[in-house]
C-alpha cells in the first residue's frame, strides 16, 4: 500500500537540501526519527523546511570532536527525511519527527548565506529505496535474533520479541539499525549497506564483535 508520507520515486525529490549533521543518528527509508531541535541554526533550518517541501537531510559528521572550531567534514551518504510531526515547546524548542524517504549521495556542499549547511544531493544510486519492502528480503532472522538477544543481554536491555517476530524484514532491520547503540562508523556502515539482507549481515557481525569484546567501551559500539 502506498505510504502518503513518502514520494514514490526519486524524480520528485529536491536536488538542493538542508542537512542536519548529527553523530550516531541515522535515518533509513521508511523509518521515523524523532528530533529535539534547540540550536538557533537548526531552528532556522526547521522553519525554512516547514515553509517549503518539509525535507531535511540527515547525515553524520566524520569527526564530531575536533574542538578547533572548524566545520567538521560530513560523510558522503545520508538520508532525506520529510517532517511528518511538528510541535513547539514553551522554551523555544521544536519537537519534530522525520520519515525516511530515500538515501542520497552528496555531490557538492554549497556555499550559502544560511547558518545551516546545504548540499546538492544525488539519488541515482538508491533507486531501490522506493521498492516495496513489505515482503521477505532474504534476512537470516534466526541468526539475527540470536545475536540480538545476546547483545541486549550484554547491555541489560530488553526487546518486544512478539513485535519483532511480526515485523517485516525491512521494518525490523531498519528499525534496529537506527535504534541500537552503535558508534558513528558502524551506523554509517549500516546506512550504506546495499540491501536489507546486507544490512542485517552487517548488524549481526557488529553485535557478535561486541559480544567477543564483552566491553561497552570497545571499538565496535559506543
Amino acid at each position: 500500500m502506498p505510504n502518503p508520507e513518502r514520494p514514490n520515486s526519486s524524480e520528485s525529490l529536491p536536488e538542493r537540501i538542508p542537512v542536519f549533521p548529527l553523530a550516531g543518528a541515522i535515518l533509513l527509508p521508511g523509518g521515523r526519527l524523532p528530533l529535539n531541535i534547540f540550536e538557533p541554526r537548526y531552528l532556522a533550518m526547521t522553519r525554512d523546511a516547514m515553509s517549503g517541501a518539509r525535507m531535511i537531510g540527515m547525515i553524520q559528521p566524520k569527526d564530531d570532536e575536533r574542538g578547533d572550531g572548524r566545520t567538521p567534514d560530513i560523510y558522503s551518504v545520508g538520508c532525506l527525511g520529510r517532517v511528518v510531526e511538528f510541535s513547539e515547546t514553551g522554551d523555544g524548542r521544536y519537537l519534530i519527527a522525520l520519515a525516511g524517504v530515500c538515501r542520497f549521495r552528496v555531490t557538492e556542499e554549497l556555499e550559502c548565506d544560511t547558518a545551516y549547511r546545504q548540499v546538492l544531493a544525488g539519488y541515482e544510486d538508491f533507486r531501490d529505496d522506493f521498492a516495496d519492502g513489505d515482503g521477505p528480503q532474504g534476512v537470516d532472522r534466526e541468526q539475527l535474533h540470536e545475536a540480538l538477544k545476546a547483545f541486549l543481554d550484554l547491555r541489560g536491555l530488553k526487546a518486544d520479541w512478539d513485535a519483532a517476530r511480526r515485523a517485516s524484514d525491512t521494518v525490523l532491520v531498519n528499525s534496529l539499525s537506527m535504534m541500537l547503540p552503535f558508534g558513528p562508523p558502524e551506523k554509517q556502515a549500516l546506512l550504506e549497506a546495499g540491501s536489507v539482507a546486507a544490512r542485517a549481515e552487517v548488524m549481526t557481525a557488529l553485535m557478535r564483535m561486541a559480544l567477543i569484546e564483552g566491553d561497552d567501551g570497545g571499538s565496535a559500539v559506543q
